[in-house]
């Protein structure tokens, strides 16, 4: 079982990189592998709406890492998705970045995000950090993805690269967040493997308030 990491700062080994090193060693311990996935520092166009995507199988962009990102969550088994704060909210680039990757993430008319446990992380030099776990956790939601929680909110505080391994509480609590997305996979797998499947989707009846 794998989970996917992803490190939303322009900074490729800063605060949030460090607070999900703390993810993924934790993880280690109990057996799930993960991969911390950047999505660098170029620029990320945002989504156009074009619908193009339902027709090639991914975003009609390709000059940053979107599809490979999407691909990467084919096979991932669950997802992490962590953000420094910039004004009270995730970074232009992450929100950019995630508005595209859920809405071209389908394969085969399958969502490749359905069901697939996922958290959200942020990280503050001081505020801010609750409309941003908000922000975020709204990509899950409507994707059917189960929002997986720590013991507390799961931000982390700091500004200059390194502050964040000063606050003990943030980080342990990243560790609870950890552990309880380990037992969360291994409670699907088991699961499975006693023939209890995912359930089966209706068909999607779109109603437009404005007529």
């Amino acid at each position: 079982m794998k989970v996917l990491l992803l490190n939303g700062s322009p900074h490729e080994k800063g605060n949030t990189y460090l607070s999900l090193t703390e993810i993924s060693k934790t993880l280690k311990k109990d057996g799930i592998e993960s991969e911390i996935f950047y999505i660098g520092r170029g620029p990320v166009a945002s989504c156009m709406g074009c619908g193009a995507c339902s027709e090639l199988g991914r975003c009609v962009f390709d000059k940053d890492k979107v599809n490979e990102f999407v691909e990467k969550m084919i096979d991932a088994d669950a997802l992490i998705a962590a953000s420094p704060v910039h004004y009270a909210g995730a970074t232009g680039a992450i929100t950019s970045f995630l508005g595209r990757a859920f809405f071209s993430g389908w394969r085969s008319g399958k969502n490749v995000f359905r069901l697939k446990p996922a958290a959200a992380v942020a990280v503050a030099r001081r505020a801010g950090t609750s409309s941003t776990l908000d922000q975020i956790n709204k990509y899950f939601g409507i994707s059917q993805m189960p929002i997986i929680s720590g013991r507390y909110w799961n931000n982390v505080h700091g500004l200059t690269q390194g502050e964040v391994n000063q606050d003990f509480e943030g980080l342990q609590n990243l560790r609870f967040l950890a552990h309880n997305m380990a037992y969360f996979l291994k409670c699907q797998e088991a699961a499975q493997k006693c023939g209890i499947l995912p359930p089966e989707e209706e068909n999607v009846n779109f109603t437009n308030f404005v007529r």
